[in-house]
C-alpha cells in the first residue's frame, strides 16, 4: 500500500521511520518532508493550505492512507475535506480539532463536563484583560486563544510581565487574536498523556515529560520542546485511572454530543498536583518531540494501528511496547526560539554512528547537492532507548560531541528529574 504523511518536522520523520518498517507499505510520500525523510520516502513540495492540490496528488498516485502530522491542517479541516473524496485519513475532524484550535472551546468543554482544569477568564480586548490582571494573584498564566506552535503561553510573575503578554498577543504575535485567556497558575509538575482513538474506543499510547524551556534547569523562554523522556516519572496506576475517568472519557463524551467523533492521536497536556490531574491543554496530534521519544518503543506495526482507527476496529489490535526507557534531545539553531540563522550547513552528520536502540530524526533540515542544511529553529532529534535514563542521555551527548555542530545548541540536562 501507499501512505502519505503531511508535515516536515521530527514527528513526521519518526512516523515515516516507523511506517517504513512495515511489510505492508510499498511507498511513502511526505508533504513536504525534510532531509531525513528524503532518504526513506519521496518528498513532495505541496502548499499545505491548498487542500485541493493535496487531494489531486493523493488520487493521482492512488495513495491508500494519509496521516496528518501537524495541527494547522487538522484545525483547518483537511480530514473533512479529504474524506469527501473517499480518501482514508488518520486524524480528527474539524469539530474535534477545536480542542487545540481554540483554548476557549476546550475550557468551555471542561466547564460543562466537570473536567478538572485551572480557573480562568476570557477577554476580548486589552483593557478588560489588564483590569482583570490588576486583581489577579501572581504568578498567573496568559494564553493566546489561537494556534501558536506551543509558544503562545506566558507565565507572568507580576503585572508588568502580564501587560507585556497581553500587548504581544493582541498585537498579533501569534496571528490575529480575538480572545485571550487568563488562568490561575497551578503549582505541580507537567506530563504529557497520549491516547489513540477510532471514534468508538481509545487505547493508551504512552506518556512523556517534555522540556519546553530553552535553558537548562527549565528556565528561559518557552519553545516547541527541547527534549523529552518516556515514560513520565509521575505516572502510576491510580493516576492513570484518574486521567482516563476525569479527563479523557468526559472529553470524548462532550465531543460526541457536539458531533465531533474523535479519531486519531489525542495529547493531554496535564499538570499533576498531589497525584491529581488537571488539564492544561489538548493537542489533536502527537507531540513533538514526544512522538520521537515514544514511537521507537512501539513493537506493533504502526500502519495496522492507523488502519484500525480509520476502520473503527481498534478493539481488534493489541498495542505492544518495549519496556525500555526512552530519552530525546533536540538540537536547535543558535538564537532559537528568537531569531536564528537559516541555511547553515550541518557538517559531520556522518560522524554520528547509530547502534541498536539509537535514532536520529530530522526536523528543520533540507538537502541540497548532497549537503544537509538547517532551515528551522529545531533541527535534529537524537533518541536512545535504554534500561537507564542516564545511560540514554550519555549516549546521545557522546553522539552530539561527535557531531560538534557549531551552528547549534542543545540542553545537556534533559531528564534531570529522573536522573540522579
Amino acid at each position: 500500500m501507499k501512505v502519505g504523511i503531511i508535515g516536515s518536522g521530527g514527528r513526521e520523520h519518526a512516523i515515516c521511520e516507523s511506517l517504513k518498517n512495515s511489510n505492508k507499505i510499498d511507498e511513502i510520500f511526505c508533504f513536504p518532508g525534510n532531509a531525513g525523510t528524503e532518504d526513506i520516502a519521496k518528498n513532495i513540495i505541496l502548499d499545505l493550505n491548498n487542500f485541493e492540490n493535496i487531494k489531486n496528488f493523493v488520487l493521482e498516485k492512488k495513495i491508500d492512507l494519509v496521516v496528518v502530522g501537524p495541527e494547522k491542517p487538522l484545525v483547518d479541516g483537511i480530514v473533512d475535506y479529504l474524506e469527501k473524496f473517499n480518501i482514508k485519513v488518520f486524524g480528527p475532524n474539524k469539530i474535534a480539532s477545536q480542542l487545540e484550535g481554540s483554548k476557549i472551546f476546550t475550557k468551555n468543554l471542561c466547564q460543562k463536563f466537570n473536567i478538572p482544569t485551572a480557573k480562568f477568564g476570557i477577554f476580548q480586548n486589552k483593557n478588560d484583560s489588564k483590569k482583570f490582571l490588576k486583581e489577579s494573584n501572581f504568578p498567573t498564566v496568559i494564553k493566546a486563544d489561537n494556534l501558536a506552535s506551543g509558544k503562545g503561553v506566558y507565565i507572568c510573575n507580576n503585572e508588568i510581565e502580564g501587560n507585556i503578554a497581553i500587548e504581544e498577543i493582541f498585537n498579533g504575535k501569534f496571528g490575529k487574536a480575538e480572545n485571550l485567556l487568563i488562568e490561575e497558575f497551578l503549582k505541580g509538575e507537567e506530563m504529557s498523556f497520549f491516547t489513540i482513538n477510532d471514534g468508538n474506543i481509545f487505547k493508551n499510547f504512552g506518556s512523556a515529560q517534555d522540556h519546553k524551556r530553552v535553558l537548562e534547569g527549565d528556565k528561559g523562554k518557552n519553545t516547541g520542546g527541547m527534549g523529552a523522556y518516556s515514560p513520565s516519572r509521575l505516572l502510576n496506576s491510580d493516576l492513570e485511572k484518574k486521567i482516563i475517568n476525569k479527563i479523557i472519557k468526559p472529553t470524548l463524551k462532550g465531543l460526541s454530543e457536539l458531533g465531533g467523533e474523535y479519531k486519531g492521536f489525542l495529547y493531554a497536556g496535564l499538570m499533576i498536583v498531589d497525584n491529581e490531574p488537571y488539564l492544561i491543554e489538548y493537542n489533536v496530534r502527537m507531540g513533538d518531540p514526544e512522538c520521537q521519544t515514544i514511537l521507537p518503543k512501539l513493537k506493533t506495526d504502526l500502519v495496522e494501528i492507523f488502519l484500525a482507527c480509520c476502520n473503527k476496529k481498534l478493539n481488534e489490535i493489541d498495542i505492544e511496547w518495549s519496556n525500555k526507557k526512552s530519552l530525546c534531545i533536540v538540537v536547535c539553531s543558535k538564537g532559537y526560539p528568537d531569531n536564528f540563522n537559516k541555511d547553515i550547513e550541518i557538517e559531520n552528520l556522518k560522524n554520528i554512528k547509530l547502534n541498536n536502540n539509537e535514532y536520529l530524526f530530522h526536523a528543520g533540515t533540507s538537502k541540497k547537492n548532497n549537503k544537509i542544511y538547517a532551515i528551522g529553529g529545531r533541527v535534529l532529534n537524537l533518541v536512545t532507548l535504554s534500561d537507564d535514563f542516564n545511560i540514554a542521555r550519555q549516549t546521545i551527548i557522546k553522539n552530539l560531541n561527535n557531531l560538534n555542530w557549531l551552528g547549534g545548541f542543545y540542553r545537556k540536562d534533559i531528564g534531570f528529574k529522573v536522573i540522579k
